[in-house]
């Protein structure tokens, strides 16, 4: 297993196509796996964002930018797509590096980013304006417009996956972008930067700024001439930003947490369930918004099922995130760590009963990294803290549920609304529980699939709009309505007044 790589980042912030060393307070990029340093970076100040702003303000309305055709824009998505997939094996060694995923993973992510700036390209060039009924005297239409500056905060558990969401729509609509990725894990952002700068993007149109929420998260918010906000993270940063951004009527995406159900049924092929479960809850260590949290077993099978669930899960592969083998890799930080173990305490001081996991895993490996053993508990009732709170682990809480309309209620009965897994061999059934399942999202027979060409978002605590598919990229342009008389006519109300003058 080879762990030698030296083509980390330097720390250099991107801040309107030049590269330049932050002004900001320090942030430091820490490898997961072994708590060794990865890189200490000056983070972007207040001034830096500022000045990002007003270059980015200029670029944006440079004819030059924005007298582009869109099959014109869409040839820098094409070349940045090109960039990444010529350099999956240095990104994924970044984003490991700077998150503490598998190789595997990472690399698998590295390609989604490359197809979703490849997707937008080709939907910018092949999007069609409306031309909408005619009611009266005039040719109506519907054009779609950039929308000027657009900040995209996005968070460390899949950064360039997320980085590219956000940025290939908002560019394709021909917008400037300022990126912030989160401190816990600036490089692989900074990585893209170098990327899109190789690609020959205009200089001013994007920028990379890590640093605090509280400074240049707060400045993109509030600041007049940033027109949108796409923000993934925590609800609560969420609910914050929102009415921020409320104050001065600008719009916002919001894709926020999640504590979603999976749901087994009688006659679901039973071994198809089990790996769709471990994959749902226990990959990315649990670091997923979308993470399958809380299973719904039906009772019939309920004490033949779970105790194959355990054995299942006690054989996942907890290991280095540079072994092929390893199902499990560390978790971001050991501040996160922490968090999680003490969801875990807190639910057994609760009365949960612990079946697996629950602990630091033993052994040399583990001494250092952030680690933490696949976790279930079960003893528990929809309505107990550990069913309603997000812990973004590798925890699972595991319920039995009498009948659809139990477990439709039970599912239900949650703040979030983000997705949801169903496991049955009858699709009427799959169909009416999920159409009756408040969530964003619903996985029938597998779980965590994702197609760029297909909207993704959430319900209630889970956020606010859609990203992805052809319509994610009107997100990041403004609608106006274009009236042309065909009559050549004077308005009749004004005739009379005008005629003779």
């Amino acid at each position: 297993m080879d762990t030698t790589f030296d083509g980390m980042p330097d720390g250099r912030l991107y801040l309107a196509g030049d590269w330049r060393e932050g002004t900001g307070a320090e942030i430091t990029s820490v490898f997961p796996a072994d708590g060794s340093v990865n890189r200490v970076l000056k983070g972007a100040s207040r001034a830096d964002g500022e000045e990002a702003i007003a270059r980015a303000k200029a670029a944006q309305a440079d004819p030059a930018w924005l007298g582009l055709k869109p099959h014109e824009r869409a040839r820098y998505l094409y070349a940045i797509a090109d960039g990444i997939e010529a350099n999956i094996d240095r990104i994924s060694q970044i984003q490991t590096r700077d998150t503490g995923k598998t190789l595997r993973e990472t690399a698998a992510l590295a390609a989604s980013a490359a197809g979703t700036f490849r997707y937008f390209g080709a939907v910018v060039e092949t999007m069609d304006e409306d031309l909408t009924v005619q009611r009266g005297t005039a040719l109506t239409m519907s054009v779609h417009e950039p929308l000027g500056i657009v900040a995209a905060i996005t968070p460390w558990n899949s950064p360039i996956a997320s980085d590219a969401q956000k940025v290939a729509p908002a560019l394709a609509a021909g917008n400037a972008v300022i990126l912030k990725p989160a401190s816990w894990s600036p490089l692989t952002a900074l990585e893209l930067a170098r990327i899109v700068d190789a690609a020959g993007l205009p200089k001013g149109l994007f920028s990379v700024l890590p640093g605090s929420g509280r400074e240049i998260g707060n400045l993109l918010v509030e600041h007049p001439d940033i027109a949108r906000v796409s923000f993934t993270g925590g609800t609560t940063t969420g609910r914050a930003l929102a009415r921020q951004a409320a104050d001065k009527l600008m719009p916002v995406s919001l894709e926020l947490g999640g504590k979603s159900p999976t749901i087994v049924f009688e006659d679901a092929d039973q071994d198809q369930a089990l790996a769709g479960i471990l994959f749902g809850i226990f990959s990315s260590s649990g670091q997923s918004c979308i993470a399958g949290s809380r299973l719904f077993v039906q009772k019939s099978i309920y004490d033949s099922f779970v105790p194959r669930l355990v054995e299942a899960t006690k054989r996942l592969k907890v290991g280095h995130p540079f072994d092929a083998d390893t199902q499990v890799a560390p978790l971001i930080h050991m501040d996160h760590r922490a968090e999680v173990a003490d969801h875990v305490a807190r639910a057994i001081a609760d009365g949960a009963e612990l079946l697996c996991g629950g602990a630091i895993p033993e052994g040399d490996l583990y001494a250092k990294g952030s680690y933490y053993l696949p976790t279930i508990l079960a003893g528990v009732t929809n309505t107990d803290r550990i069913c309603r709170e997000e812990v973004f682990g590798p925890v699972l809480v595991v319920m039995p549920f009498e009948d659809e309309a139990d477990v439709i209620a039970q599912s239900n009965d949650n703040d979030y609304g983000l997705a949801c897994g169903l496991w049955t061999r009858d699709f009427p059934k799959a169909w009416r529980v999920g159409r009756a399942i408040r969530s964003g999202t619903i996985w029938h027979n597998t779980y965590k699939q994702f197609s760029i060409s297909t909207p993704f978002g959430g319900e209630d605590d889970s956020g606010v709009g859609r990203e992805k598919g052809r319509q994610g990229l009107r997100a990041y342009m403004a609608q106006k309505s274009f009236y042309t008389d065909l009559t050549g006519q004077m308005h009749p109300w004004a005739a009379a007044t005008v005629e003779g003058l």
